[in-house]
């Protein structure tokens, strides 16, 4: 993504910042104790500087994190060496300086606030260990661990921030085009094949007989369309499939739908299944209460579970005439509706009254509450 390749530029540059102030150092230091080995270090940090300022930008993975990680430490490690014994008693900065803050800020970019944490202690208790002497001396000052801790956590929760910010913005770009080529083809279809439909409903009603059912079917598929246009994409940036949006394509003459304002979102396998479920119960409707029998959607959510009810006002279903239908073989229920739903881990739930319809209720479980 553009913002996060802006974050791994500014490390590349906190980097070189940071070795031209650590060559200041030495400069001014004389190059220390051992100034061939003082040299010699700058010259890995220079040369790991330049790899993970090439790597950084095509490849990010932990593997070049932890080793980042371990050469800097190596690099800071040999500071007693290259500075004399008496340098971290004295105070004196190692040779990595500022410069071991750049593996803590790529763990806080890549992993986020927890991940630069760790890495800034990690580095932390070796400066720390140098400082001491080869032993923690807690009167030695910490403000520069404290200082690499807070980078480390606010880069990565400043970093987590703006991608899952641009990942909203870059979704919601996505949905503005398809709501603009559905707009665009809303127009195509009402000047044409929704002007057909409606016409051989209109012709099908006048002429009446069989001309009439094909006029009824025509109105059912013109309110199907109308629905499917308005009904938006299904799919959002995260692969996941709106139930609702699904669920809102059954809407014909005789069916209404209700969903909530908010979307039910399932992976794309089980919304299919869960929208699978419903067109069976309605199949039944329609097959055993006739093609003009009227039929409500209703869904419904909350934390932990997503409801649908379908409920036709049939002759209802005798009781143990469900039983006896599995036992003849005459799956339909069984499997198209109480399998899929099983399936995905849900129960189905069945009451009729003779005379009074039938009331299917589907419950599949789940997290469906949107947060802001």
């Amino acid at each position: 993504m553009e913002i996060e390749g802006s974050f791994w530029r500014a490390i590349a540059v906190y980097r070189f910042a940071s070795l031209g102030y650590a060559a200041l150092l030495l400069a001014s230091a004389g190059g220390h104790q051992r100034p061939v080995a003082a040299w010699l270090v700058f010259g890995v940090m220079t040369v790991w500087t330049v790899v993970t300022t090439i790597a950084y930008s095509t490849a990010r993975n932990r593997p070049l994190l932890v080793t980042d990680v371990l050469v800097t430490l190596g690099c800071m490690l040999a500071s007693p060496y290259v500075q004399g014994p008496d340098a971290g008693p004295a105070g004196m900065m190692p040779i990595t300086a500022t410069w071991i803050g750049g593996p803590v800020l790529a763990w806080a970019v890549y992993g986020g606030r927890r991940a630069g944490a760790v890495a800034a202690v990690v580095l932390s208790l070796g400066d720390l260990w140098l400082r001491g002497l080869n032993g923690f001396d807690f009167s030695v000052p910490v403000n520069g661990a404290v200082l690499l801790i807070l980078a480390g956590t606010v880069v990565g929760h400043v970093a987590r921030l703006t991608k899952q910010a641009e990942e909203r913005l870059q979704r919601a770009v996505e949905i503005e085009a398809a709501g603009r080529e559905r707009e665009r083809l809303a127009r195509g279809l009402h000047d044409s094949v929704l002007q057909v439909l409606a016409l051989v409903q209109r012709r099908g009603l006048e002429i009446g007989g069989e001309a009439a059912e094909l006029g009824r079917l025509a109105g059912e598929q013109e309110a199907a369309v109308r629905e499917m246009i308005r009904g938006g994409p299904a799919v959002d940036g995260a692969g996941l499939v709106d139930v609702g949006a699904l669920l809102r394509r059954y809407t014909t003459a005789t069916v209404t739908v209700a969903t909530p304002a908010t979307p039910l979102p399932l992976p794309a396998g089980q919304a299919r299944e869960v929208a699978a479920a419903v067109g069976a119960a309605l199949d039944n409707v329609r097959w055993h209460c006739g093609e003009d029998a009227r039929a409500w959607v209703f869904a419904e959510n909350d934390d932990v579970s997503m409801t649908i009810t379908v409920r036709d006002e049939g002759p209802g279903i005798p009781a143990g005439r469900l039983s006896e239908a599995e036992a003849e073989g005459r799956l339909g229920i069984a499997q198209s509706i109480r399998g899929r739903i099983a399936g995905l881990g849900g129960t189905v739930g069945f009451t009729s009254v003779p005379g009074q319809g039938t009331e299917v209720e589907l419950t599949v479980p789940g997290r469906f509450t949107v947060t802001a």
